[in-house]
């Protein structure tokens, strides 16, 4: 009985700390500030934050732009990161070279994205490198503005994000047997509608969650938005930061925060809902 004892003890411990760090780090901050959005500084109870944030059109309007440059960057995302996983995964045959490509995709990841963003404040700027290859080879006559509109945001995220698409895509692509698709060309179909009709439905999930990843990341995203805006597009991340940072009306913030949560967690569920029905279909 000891023995059965010890294990049961040790399993307990082993359960134990996951759930005491993520109480600890997750459910107790967002439990303070779901508190603070609907208490005032005397601590009564109100709805007033909330109604200051849904009621008034400037919330909704930073609301848009913020969740079409997340919608925007998931897209370009995926667009670009399909290809580039289909290409390690199906095309490269030599390790060496598909290590080397990998580690060109997450040794960013290791840099700040402070630093990254800064970086493409140079690369963008007016007399920046961007400006000065399109020059160059002749496709506009003048520096392009990059910094300070949602194209220069759009160009930061989706360098800073793509590689999680890649790595989820990627992932799914790798455990496809390819006797599927063998057996697609075998029976006459062509390699497009194999494609269509073989590969993307098994890959979707993968595809899915990769842009789940990519759209949580973007909409809550506030240093590359907030330095490559210039200060003149605003996300609601930059508003909440301004609330906590600058106002101190940390009631406010949390009821931004919240909002932006919820909305988020709705379009995430959307999504999450396609990718089961596309791994049942699967």
């Amino acid at each position: 009985m000891r023995p059965v004892t010890a294990s049961r003890t040790t399993l307990a411990l082993l359960l134990f700390a996951p759930l005491a760090f993520f109480a600890a780090f997750f459910l107790a901050p967002m439990a303070v500030v779901a508190i603070s959005s609907v208490t005032t500084s005397d601590g009564a109870l109100t709805a007033a934050h909330y109604a200051r944030v849904l009621l008034d059109q400037y919330h909704w309007d930073v609301l848009w732009v913020t969740f079409r440059i997340a919608l925007a960057t998931t897209a370009i995302c995926v667009l670009v990161g399909f290809p580039l996983a289909w290409y390690l995964v199906r095309i490269v045959r030599w390790r060496a070279w598909r290590r080397a490509c990998v580690i060109l995709i997450i040794v960013p990841l290791f840099t700040s994205n402070i630093v990254r963003s800064f970086g493409w404040m140079v690369l963008l700027g007016r007399t920046g490198l961007v400006n000065q290859g399109l020059m160059g080879l002749g496709l506009t006559e003048r520096p392009i503005r990059f910094l300070g509109t949602e194209t220069g945001i759009l160009i930061g995220l989706v360098y800073i994000l793509v590689p999680f698409v890649v790595l989820s895509v990627g992932n799914a692509l790798a455990k496809i047997d390819t006797v599927y698709e063998d057996a697609s060309a075998d029976l006459g179909v062509g390699p497009a509608r194999t494609f269509w009709f073989v590969t993307l439905p098994l890959c979707l999930p993968g595809a899915i969650s990769g842009a789940i990843m990519v759209f949580a990341l973007a909409v809550s995203a506030y240093v590359t938005p907030a330095l490559l805006s210039g200060g003149q597009i605003t996300v609601f991340s930059m508003l909440i930061f301004q609330q906590y940072s600058t106002v101190f009306d940390f009631h406010y913030g949390a009821a931004l925060s919240v909002t932006l949560l919820m909305l988020t967690l709705v379009l995430v569920s959307i999504a999450g809902r396609i990718g089961d029905g596309g791994r049942r279909t699967a």
